[in-house]
């Protein structure tokens, strides 16, 4: 009996340590490109999935053979990078009074209505209310005379320029803020329907660069999302939700390989303009373990990684709970209390709210 029960624990704490294993590849498939690996770059979406298996057998060895529990926290340590990227755990930092406060937020053109009856009329009395400095909008809807007065009487600089060429539905980009705006660049890149745009700002004595995105989304559809609801609802079973699994993480390889370019792109414009103190933000489309948010991130501090706390999920549609909306500064900036707001429900995103300080002896 005794040399059953060893073997029985053998077999689990291989199963454990697979588990780990599984758990690094998850974790570090952001580094692989989706250029040369479309399936397995994609595959950091299962990382979490992957940790509370681990988190599973750390209690179960705490209850059944607590020294062996050693297995699941070295698991954890050595997964310790992946970990902090997706769910950040930070002591709590108080911004300085002059601290530049920054919203991005993609808006659904103010128009998005499953979860309120007057989106409009919510999103313009969150944004008054939160007295940011700058506020960077994706799906922005200016042009239209309402918003253009909504801005107008916020801010004295605005601007918003169209990375579409759909008449129908067109996707802008806006920055809105209290500094004024030198001039602009769009960044060159191949995408039909999203795009990104440098402005160029008078903060003080300093020029800050604010690079807006707006990365490819993974175009599910409305049947694409109804299988995913069922498939994590557990109502789909066997060979179904294998064969509709491997077709949903297809259409998410496809996404990623389209968003990799982009990507590419607009690390390479902040490592030309690495002299400027930079912020990127934006509704990536991608999540925290992502080739896309890894990439842009590089030379980088995520503002959420570095001062937010828990998962930080910015999307909250489809039962698609992740963190896709990023903000990051170069390193002569200090980013202070970084989270995501789900209290305005107005939107399929939350807004993403970070304060900054410039710091001008770097």
């Amino acid at each position: 009996m005794k040399k059953l029960k060893s073997i029985i624990f053998g077999l689990i704490a291989g199963a454990n340590i697979v588990t780990i294993l599984v758990m690094l590849l998850l974790g570090f498939a952001d580094h692989v490109s989706p250029a040369d690996h479309p399936t397995l770059s994609t595959l950091g979406l299962l990382f979490p999935f992957a940790a509370l298996a681990n988190l599973a057998f750390l209690f179960f060895w705490l209850i059944v053979k607590w020294r062996w529990v050693l297995i699941p926290f070295v698991g954890f340590l050595v997964a310790y990078a992946p970990m902090r990227v997706y769910m950040p755990m930070n002591l709590p930092s108080s911004p300085p009074d002059d601290a530049i406060k920054v919203i991005s937020f993609n808006s659904a053109g103010f128009v998005y209505n499953i979860n309120c009856d007057n989106p409009f009329e919510q999103l313009t009395d969150y944004l008054r209310q939160s007295k940011a400095d700058i506020l960077c909008i994706q799906e922005d809807n200016n042009g239209k005379q309402k918003m253009t007065d909504f801005y107008n009487s916020l801010y004295p600089y605005n601007d918003t320029v169209k990375v579409n060429t759909s008449k129908s539905s067109p996707n802008n980009l806006g920055i809105h803020t209290r500094f004024p705006i030198l001039r602009k660049e769009v960044i060159d890149y191949y995408s039909p329907s999203n795009g990104s745009v440098a402005w160029y700002l008078k903060v003080g004595n300093d020029t800050l660069i604010v690079i807006n995105n707006h990365l490819e989304s993974s175009h599910l559809n409305q049947s694409d999302r109804s299988q995913y609801e069922q498939i994590v609802a557990g109502g789909m079973k066997g060979d179904t939700a294998r064969t509709e699994s491997r077709r949903l993480l297809g259409k998410l390889a496809e996404a990623a390989v389209k968003r990799a370019p982009a990507a590419d792109s607009v690390h390479q414009y902040i490592e030309r303009h690495a002299h400027y103190p930079i912020l990127v933000c934006g509704d990536f489309n991608d999540h925290p373990l992502s080739y896309t948010r890894r990439t842009i991130a590089k030379g980088l501090t995520d503002c959420f990684v570095s001062t937010g706390n828990g998962l930080g999920i910015s999307f909250n549609h489809y039962d698609m709970y992740f963190r896709i909306d990023h903000m990051m500064c170069s390193e002569n900036i200090t980013p202070y209390h970084c989270f995501v707001d789900s209290k305005i429900v107005a939107s399929d995103h939350y807004p993403v709210i970070c304060w900054l300080k410039i710091d001008r002896n770097h």
